[in-house]
Order: structure tokens, then C-alpha cells, then sequence
């Protein structure tokens, strides 16, 4: 048996369980088994990789897509560019073990907003600054798209929510939510800023994708914005992380 999961805590709200094992009903694959691993810290990652010699993938997701690095052995270019790891392969020779680190957030994100480009997308905020937002960033940088970070303590090149201003809204023509808020359970929740300032002008992004019309989408579809969910996202990340485990290594 060929074992794949997910880590992090918690992952009540997590599809990836269901995707692929969709996946390999419709695309007869056989002799895998994908399970969900929600470990309270991330020094129980060795641990786990210890317990089944059959383990040889696994996804990251909040909190631990930067704590992860250092229980990677190798790190893919592009991963070890944003600081951020969402993919794991792990290579087994006898008793030895390698384990290789990669970001397929790039390839979801990248994908995500492709078919937007031809509306001339030329400034943009990303709301958060975890590892979700250091994939947004990098793809944004490579799209040739300036960016502001917001969080809620702000600190160095980033606002505070607070300094959003009806202009900074305004001239804003991507607005990318990266935190966790409206996830499932707490599908109320939504990034505080104030959303009158949006128009039909202005593209959301939100990388959550449980549930797939968040309450920050809810609010841009209310004012004729664009909306991108994260399931589109979700399920561009989730092949990129399966060619990771299945294809050549690369770094």
C-alpha cells in the first residue's frame, strides 16, 4: 500500500480526504490510501514518519507549512524562495529516509488567477501573512503585480487593517484573502475591512475553500466583484501535489 495524508491541526475542514480518494476511484488507481493526520505540533512529525514505512506523501496545512522546514531534508527552488512547504515526499532506502519538501500553493494560485490577467490587474492586497500568502506573493511578483501586505499587527512593508483607507480599497483591483477567517466552523467570520468601498471593478480571491463561498466572497458578490474560491485553488494544488509524490525528483 502506497500511504498519502495531511498534516496539521486541526483538519475539520479539510477535503483532501474525500478529493482523493475520488481521484483514485475515477482515475483507477490502485494500492493507495490517502488519511488524515492532524498532529498537535509539529515535533510529532518524525514520529509519525517513523510509524508506517508505507507513508510516502504528505500535504501541510496551517500552522505548519513554515514550522515544517526544519524537518525537511531537501527543499525545492521555489519553496526555498517563499519559506513555506505544503508538500512532502518521502524517499525510502532501507532504513534510511529523505524527505523533500515542496510549495504547490505556487501552482494553485498561479492557475487561480490566469484567467483574470486580461483585466489588466495591476495593484493588489494580500490580507494575511502566513505561508499561503508567501505563495500569493511570489505568484503576484512573477505576474508583474504590485502588492501591499495587511495583517493585524502590521510591522515593516505591511498595514494594519486599520489603514485601509476607502482609497487604498479603491485602488485595489485584486483583494487576496490568505488567514483562515470564514473557514469552517466559523463561517461568520470575515477579514474587517470595510467592504462598501468595493465595486464590480475589484477581483476576490480567498484561499479558503471550506466553505466555497466565504463570507469575504459573500460581501464582493453583494457589490458585483469577481470572485476566484479556493476549491479552485484547492484542486490545482492537490494535482501539482500529486505529481510531486508520483514524478522524478526535482529541485
Amino acid at each position: 500500500m502506497r500511504k498519502f495524508g495531511l498534516i496539521g491541526y486541526p483538519l475539520g475542514h479539510s477535503f483532501s480526504a474525500e478529493y482523493f480518494a475520488s481521484k483514485f476511484d475515477r482515475e483507477n488507481i490502485v494500492g493507495c490510501e490517502y488519511l488524515l493526520y492532524p498532529i498537535e505540533t509539529i515535533d510529532n512529525l518524525p514520529k509519525l514518519l517513523d510509524s508506517d514505512n508505507e507513508l510516502i506523501g504528505l500535504n501541510v496545512t496551517i500552522p505548519y507549512k513554515r514550522e515544517v522546514l526544519k524537518y525537511v531534508d531537501m527543499v525545492h527552488e521555489s519553496a526555498r524562495e517563499i519559506g513555506a512547504v505544503n508538500v512532502l515526499r518521502i524517499v525510502r532506502e532501507g532504513n534510511k529516509r529523505m524527505v523533500i519538501g515542496y510549495n504547490s500553493d505556487i501552482a494553485g494560485v498561479e492557475g487561480s488567477l490566469k484567467p483574470y490577467l486580461d483585466r489588466q490587474i495591476k495593484n493588489a492586497l494580500i490580507l494575511g501573512t502566513g505561508g499561503a500568502s508567501r505563495a500569493v506573493a511570489f505568484t503576484l511578483k512573477k505576474f508583474g503585480i504590485d502588492f501591499r501586505l495587511v495583517s493585524r499587527e502590521g510591522g515593516e512593508n505591511r498595514l494594519k487593517y486599520e489603514q485601509l483607507t476607502g482609497d487604498i480599497i479603491r485602488g485595489a483591483d485584486l483583494i487576496v484573502n490568505t488567514t483562515p477567517l470564514g473557514m469552517y466552523p466559523e463561517v461568520d467570520t470575515k477579514p474587517p475591512l470595510d467592504y462598501d468601498h468595493l465595486n464590480s471593478g475589484h477581483i476576490l480571491f480567498d484561499v479558503v475553500y471550506n466553505p466555497e463561498v466565504t463570507a469575504f466572497l459573500g460581501e464582493g458578490e453583494k457589490r458585483g466583484c469577481a470572485t476566484i474560491p479556493g476549491i479552485t485553488m484547492f484542486r490545482l494544488q492537490a494535482e501539482q501535489a500529486w505529481n510531486y509524490w508520483n514524478g522524478p525528483y526535482t529541485l
